[in-house]
């Protein structure tokens, strides 16, 4: 155990500042990223940033956020760049700004402001080195358990949407069986697609499928908000969804939510509980963005929850969904907020396979998406453990042995 006093500091002491710059152009599979207030907003080929960067939020709703780049990125003008110096912990420092809630010493009424000013007359105390890396070893390692499962979840889902790419819309199976060629697949699922492609209506389809509208394989299910004056409907175990809860794309299920209500609450409202597996759609004002249900949960009325119609099971769906999320968007309604509404989904023409083929993608995506769904998970009790960490050590509670 360290018995060290901690040493009275202003942030200007141990950090650098500087403001970020506008944004470079982005694209995907460029190596630096871009953050703004509210974290990663694409990739870059320049950085302005050096390793072990804390990007803090400027301004607006996201003032006083905290981002850590342990790779060089760029950091755009809605943000501050922060670079630990005089010989102390970068990481160390990342979680130690967040205990100061940055965001109570913003500037301004009408829009929040924090400046290079203000973070550096922040007074505060810290450890010496050792105990600084010892520190940030621990939750450090936990945020790097975290981050590993978010880049495997990236690669599975990257995985199951090329699959689907492959088999429903350039129909590589069928093509190789109409030239003689390897699948490449075991026999039982290469037994699913039929030889030959035929056309129908001016389009390449294989033979025994068919057009027709997505409408036509989907049942929808409304939302609801139980009444917020009445306490007994919130605060429950049960987690309520609204667009603000939509995950990563790659990260595909939703397993929490930031609001919760009671089983009174569902039955003295028009929401439902969704049965994992159940394809969310927010429909009003930001449209478009999915997520798939990872636990029972309901959601407000501004969604829509998706289920496969005729035997078309929940994850071929999803996939369906998100190929023609694009045509969704483009055939919105409203002049206030854009909506989506139940006929939006009878404009979207996709190419319908038989039952049989999309329950074998479901039987081959099955394993990728729930590894996804216990990543998700072990991240979130890491995450738990992570914070009731984070107070202890920052206060000095719990001291560890220094980490060389």
């Amino acid at each position: 155990m360290s018995d060290t006093e901690w040493i009275p500091i202003t942030l200007a002491d141990v950090l650098s500042f500087s403001n970020g710059k506008t944004s470079p152009e982005r694209a995907n599979n460029l190596p630096y990223p871009v953050y703004g207030a509210n974290g990663v907003i694409g990739f870059s080929n320049a950085a302005n940033s050096d390793l072990n960067t804390i990007i803090i939020g400027r301004v607006g709703s996201y003032c006083g956020s905290l981002h850590f780049s342990k790779k060089k990125c760029w950091v755009t003008d809605n943000a501050i760049r922060a670079n630990a110096q005089n010989n102390h912990d970068a990481r160390f420092l990342f979680y130690f700004l967040k205990t100061l809630d940055l965001n109570n010493s913003r500037a301004g009424s009408g829009q929040p402001l924090l400046n290079q000013t203000i973070l550096g007359m922040i007074s505060a105390s810290i450890p010496e080195l050792k105990e600084q890396r010892a520190i940030a070893h621990i939750l450090g390692s936990l945020d790097d358990m975290i981050e590993l499962n978010r880049q495997m979840n990236e690669t599975l889902e990257a995985m199951a949407r090329a699959i689907f790419q492959s088999w429903f819309v350039d129909f590589d199976p069928v093509r190789a069986k109409a030239e003689g060629r390897d699948t490449g697949l075991p026999p039982e699922v290469a037994a699913l697609f039929p030889p030959e492609i035929v056309d129908v209506d001016g389009r390449e389809v294989p033979k025994g499928w068919r057009i027709g509208q997505l409408s036509e394989v989907i049942d929808l299910i409304g939302g609801g908000t139980p009444q917020t004056s009445v306490e007994e409907y919130w605060n429950g175990e049960i987690p309520w969804f609204s667009v603000a809860d939509a995950p990563n794309e790659n990260d595909v299920f939703v397993i929490d939510t930031e609001k919760h209500i009671t089983q009174a609450g569902v039955e003295n409202s028009s929401t439902n509980i969704l049965p994992v597996g159940t394809t969310i759609i927010s429909a009003r004002g930001t449209v478009g963005k999915l997520a798939v249900v990872g636990v029972p949960m309901a959601m407000n009325q501004s969604c829509y929850g998706i289920k496969g119609r005729q035997g078309y099971p929940s994850y071929f769906i999803h996939f369906l969904v998100k190929r023609a999320i694009n045509e969704l968007q483009q055939q919105t309604h409203g002049t206030v907020f854009e909506t989506i509404t139940r006929q939006t989904f009878d404009g979207v023409e996709i190419v319908i396979p038989p039952e049989k083929n999309a329950h074998g993608f479901d039987s081959v995506v099955i394993p990728h998406l729930e590894k996804i769904r216990n990543n998700l998970m072990e991240s979130r009790t890491l995450a738990q453990i992570r914070d009731a960490l984070l107070p202890k050590l920052m206060s000095g509670k719990i001291q560890l042995e220094s980490v060389t």
